[in-house]
């Protein structure tokens, strides 16, 4: 790392600053690298040679010497996904699974470990975020390993799993009247304010590059070689672009075999749908949706900080952005489970509805390789099924009554659904 780079100006700043956006034009901030030294130190052979975590790309991430927060993260599993590819009908599918990350079983590890390691150095003792849930857990789990002070503050109406798994690490969630734009501005307000270093506020910079090992790692697991079609759930919009990074930095390194001509399509709810509705109708702009309903919270951003960049990539990539409704993504969620053995939380939802739509549209090549990023744990979200999946039968304790309900077939199965048991 070599500083923060304005991606509007290109105007360049010290490494060592918590700071998110340019003070001539306002534009974002990103890490700058010198790809020359990097390249003097980074092979298949060191890489390869490293533990199995996502620091073994550590020369590409903005962190001076060993991380401190999140040493664990990282590597998960790309799943060749057969029986969802035979009934999607493509050839070649993968599933990132980032629902089963260490510690908090979703990809924001990744962006944390790395923004908290960048806190420590920076000499930072509290820590917070805005969320949508996934990155609560992640920011508590973290700091609490790390001995930080942590400040957690999230929408009021969020899935009682996400609430808990952040507050059983002992940090401090503050619920927020509103939807997650109002939790944002204030955040940006604290942090400001207290001098604390907030993970997607003035710590952004440094947090969003986490996203690239996500990319790195399907890159090395196919072979060295980029996908033909990448699809990722958008919320902010960030983690498209730094995927779509990672496999030009490897590119640029030598470390591919062949050039990068990947397609970026990004997925959305029906019921906060800004990038995607800015792809379709060729905006120049990306319009904010003021009041997000659907029950993929965790993409519930109604006015994306990275949306006109997402927006951007898609269409310079060749790819697309679509949208789809509840009903779509909670069906989308029972085929991963039933084809994969994959429970991934409603944002795996999005992007695998999004995927099929993408396929029978013709937009994905049916005979390329397609890799689907799922980003959390299905345990975190669980009210969005209780209304639509049936609650077990119950039997006497007897192979009679066992044998009975054998002999009645699939319809015997056909109860009303969980939530129902509940009342």
């Amino acid at each position: 790392m070599t500083g923060l780079k304005c991606r509007l100006c290109g105007k360049l700043y010290g490494k060592d600053q918590a700071l998110n956006f340019c003070t001539d034009d306002f534009g974002p901030l990103e890490v700058a690298y010198d790809y020359e030294a990097v390249a003097r130190t980074f092979s298949r052979e060191t890489i390869t040679a490293r533990p199995r975590t996502m620091w073994r790309y550590r020369e590409l991430l903005p962190v001076d010497g060993e991380p401190t927060v999140g040493r664990h993260v990282g590597c998960t599993p790309l799943v060749r996904a057969d029986r969802l590819a035979k009934a999607l009908g493509v050839a070649e599918l993968y599933i990132k699974n980032d629902a089963v990350i260490h510690p908090s079983l979703s990809f924001k590890d990744r962006v944390v470990a790395v923004a908290l390691s960048k806190a420590v150095e920076l000499g930072f003792e509290t820590v917070g975020c805005a969320s949508t849930g996934n990155l609560a857990g992640s920011v508590a789990a973290n700091a609490a390993a790390a001995g930080l002070e942590a400040y957690v503050l999230i929408p009021e109406n969020l899935e009682q799993g996400k609430v808990l798994g952040a507050t059983i690490y002992g940090a401090k969630v503050v619920a927020v009247s509103g939807n997650y734009d109002h939790v944002n501005r204030l955040c940006s307000q604290i942090a400001f304010r207290y001098g604390w270093g907030f993970v997607n506020v003035n710590l952004r910079p440094f947090y969003a590059e986490g996203s690239k090992t996500m990319g790195f790692e399907i890159a090395e697991d196919l072979g060295w070689r980029a996908p033909d079609h990448v699809v990722a759930p958008m919320a902010g919009g960030s983690l498209i672009g730094k995927l779509h990074k990672s496999f030009r930095e490897l590119e640029s390194l030598g470390l591919l075999d062949g050039p990068v001509a990947t397609k970026m399509f990004g997925a959305q709810a029906a019921g906060c749908n800004p990038i995607a509705n800015a792809v379709k109708t060729g905006a120049a702009k990306v319009r904010p949706i003021r009041e997000p309903d659907t029950i993929a919270k965790s993409l519930a951003i109604g006015d994306p900080a990275d949306g006109w960049f997402a927006s951007k990539l898609i269409r310079e990539t060749g790819g697309w952005s679509e949208d789809v409704s509840d009903e779509a993504i909670v069906d989308a969620m029972r085929l991963l489970a039933e084809t994969e053995g994959i429970w991934a939380e409603t944002a795996g939802g999005v992007t695998l509805a999004v995927a099929r739509k993408l396929i029978e549209e013709g937009k994905i090549d049916r005979d390329g390789s397609t890799v689907l990023c799922v980003t959390g744990n299905g345990l975190k979200t669980q009210e969005a099924l209780v209304e639509r999946l049936p609650r077990p039968v119950v039997i006497k304790p007897t192979l009679e009554d066992f044998e009975s309900l054998v002999d009645q077939g699939a319809e015997a199965f056909d109860q009303a659904p969980f939530a129902a048991a509940w009342n």
